[in-house]
């Protein structure tokens, strides 16, 4: 069976730059005219090419939007179990060579928290740990798994990656999604950015999907971290990846993120500045390369820019989010993977979607099992 790799091996990091660079605006012009579009027409859409035309790229990712999942935007909230960590990455709070108390999560206290996000009205969740085998392994996982199984209708995990038959144990267990970010395609910046742990293997995490795929996973979450890398090259392999396990694992359903790289204990400055400008020409991008994809966009964003978006693209957004371990009710102190921009209440989030025609949903697929 083929994999991502051997497709992967085929691309030159420099010629895929250099060929979006060399994208003309008849070429946007062709790419924003066709009613179904490949890569070639992506690399048009997030070339420098594109820029003028931003502003019909929106309104198309608007009308396409609307029309594949209704005036509607699903909520979630991320949930971190643990800040332990085996790796050295140099734009992560939760880094083993930064010195901050680390602490997981027991059933009790992540019961508490379980309580207090439902007391919100989450019915999806996300589960978030550092990577810590021993720590916060799959016996974990699958625990805290078994534990809130009957609280949510869709549980989606943000975890080291795993072997194919760990993820079937999780899957068995009541998982419905994983996210996996390759963080950057280019592979001698992701060794310079991963220079000790299971992490630092390259190859590893490119594999992750491929073995979800194989595994029967419901939903894989894809995305690049903006700001080590040229996005527009991330951007590219993450499309290319997406439509080879589209292809290849054709029941499962797909989403991508777009983190850009936020304050953090260890302090590293993107390599490469995303403008806002350059993000909402990248969302709007994948949904006119993907009618069907998810597109999440987090609380790393700041309020105005969220309010924004909400209307050009995006299926689901996090609101209220803690990025340290029993951050809602167990534990206050600063802990964090990495600061969070846009602050607001659940309530608040709600409201604004509200005001802008957009129904809130909370809960759109139940897991029986």
């Amino acid at each position: 069976m083929q994999d991502f790799k051997t497709i992967f091996n085929t691309y030159d990091w420099e010629e895929t730059l250099q060929s979006i660079f060399d994208k003309t605006e008849d070429e946007v012009i062709r790419a924003l005219q066709n009613t179904k579009r490949d890569l070639e027409d992506f690399k048009a859409l997030i070339s420098p090419a594109a820029k003028p035309f931003i502003e019909q790229m929106a309104q198309q990712s608007n009308s396409i939007t609307r029309k594949r999942f209704g005036n509607t935007i699903q909520m979630y909230a991320p949930m971190y179990l643990s800040n332990e960590c085996q790796n050295i990455c140099t734009y992560c709070g939760f880094s083993l060579t930064n010195k901050i108390p680390r602490r997981t999560l027991t059933d009790k206290e992540i019961l508490r928290e379980v309580s207090y996000l439902k007391s919100k009205g989450y019915d999806h969740i996300l589960l978030v740990t550092g990577e810590a085998n021993r720590t916060v392994g799959v016996i974990y996982i699958k625990n805290a798994i078994n534990l809130i199984r009957s609280q949510f209708a869709n549980i989606t995990i943000e975890v080291q990656p795993l072997d194919q038959e760990e993820y079937e144990q999780l899957i068995e267990a009541g998982l419905y999604a994983v996210l996996v970010y390759q963080e950057t395609y280019h592979q001698e910046a992701y060794k310079l950015h991963h220079p000790k742990g299971r992490k630092s293997n390259f190859e590893y995490r490119l594999e992750t999907p491929d073995r979800l795929g194989r595994a029967g996973i419901h939903k894989i979450g894809l995305g690049a971290l903006f700001g080590l890398e040229d996005w527009r090259a991330d951007s590219f392999f993450t499309a290319l990846h997406l439509k080879y396990l589209q292809k290849q694992y054709w029941k499962t359903k797909y989403s991508i993120s777009f983190p850009r790289l936020r304050p953090h204990s260890g302090g590293l400055e993107p390599k490469v500045e995303m403008t806002d400008a350059d993000l909402v020409q990248l969302i709007c991008a994948f949904r006119l390369l993907d009618e069907d994809v998810e597109l999440s966009i987090s609380t790393r964003e700041s309020e105005l820019f969220r309010n924004h978006i909400v209307n050009l693209g995006v299926t689901s957004i996090s609101a209220e989010s803690k990025t340290n371990p029993g951050g809602y009710v167990v534990e206050q102190q600063s802990l964090e993977q990495f600061e969070i921009s846009d602050e607001r209440s659940t309530e608040e989030i709600a409201k604004m979607l509200n005001d802008r025609g957009l129904e809130v949903v909370w809960k759109d697929w139940e897991n029986f099992r």
